[in-house]
């Protein structure tokens, strides 16, 4: 399928040439009667080598051939992660160089959305928000209890994040996995 380039929104994956590519950042700009030009900046799902592109108002890109599936996170070790496919039970291995920034979000048995480009796996994608244990944090000091104080609190699965100071030791929070920050207490 054909994209306009006004199209390449952030998120999208385009095909160029033989590769895929995530869409990083888009930013247009008229020209007055000269119509538009696009400026996108790209990043390869195969390789992760990031491109500076930019197209005319006019221009056409493919879209690629992505299928997503749903898969169980089973556990790691030293160099692998590990994974199963939630309609064929098939189990397959990841290298965790290629999750290594999402691998703090991922607990044992989380569903998460892997990416297939043809037979090849190219991306983990977490939700936007993941709900997470805090396994400690410090206790509140009395009279420090408003929202704007914060303190560091560790989480089940090793990470650390900036938590409000009401926060305690035993409470869910849910936590942004593109920014890495808090976002709010779970009941």
């Amino acid at each position: 399928m054909s994209l306009g380039v006004t199209d390449l929104k952030k998120g999208r994956i385009i095909a160029i040439g033989d590769e895929p590519y995530k869409v990083l950042d888009y930013a247009q700009k008229v020209m007055g009667r000269g119509g538009s030009i696009v400026n996108v900046k790209i990043k390869s799902l195969v390789d992760s080598k990031v491109l500076d592109k930019t197209y005319k108002g006019n221009d056409t890109v493919a879209e690629a051939d992505i299928v997503n599936k749903n898969v169980q996170f089973l556990y790691a070790d030293e160099s692998k992660h590990y994974f199963m496919d939630d309609s064929t039970y098939e189990q397959f291995e990841v290298n965790s160089e290629m999750i290594d920034d999402k691998t703090g979000y991922l607990k044992e048995g989380d569903v998460v959305q892997a990416q297939f480009w043809g037979e090849r796996l190219i991306s983990i994608e977490l939700p936007k928000n993941v709900p997470l244990k805090v396994t400690y944090t410090e206790d509140v000091v009395k009279g420090d209890t408003t929202s704007s104080v914060q303190k560091d609190a560790e989480l089940e699965t090793g990470i650390s994040v900036k938590v409000p100071s009401f926060i305690k030791i035993g409470d869910m929070v849910s936590v942004d996995t593109e920014a890495g920050t808090y976002r709010e207490r779970l009941k």
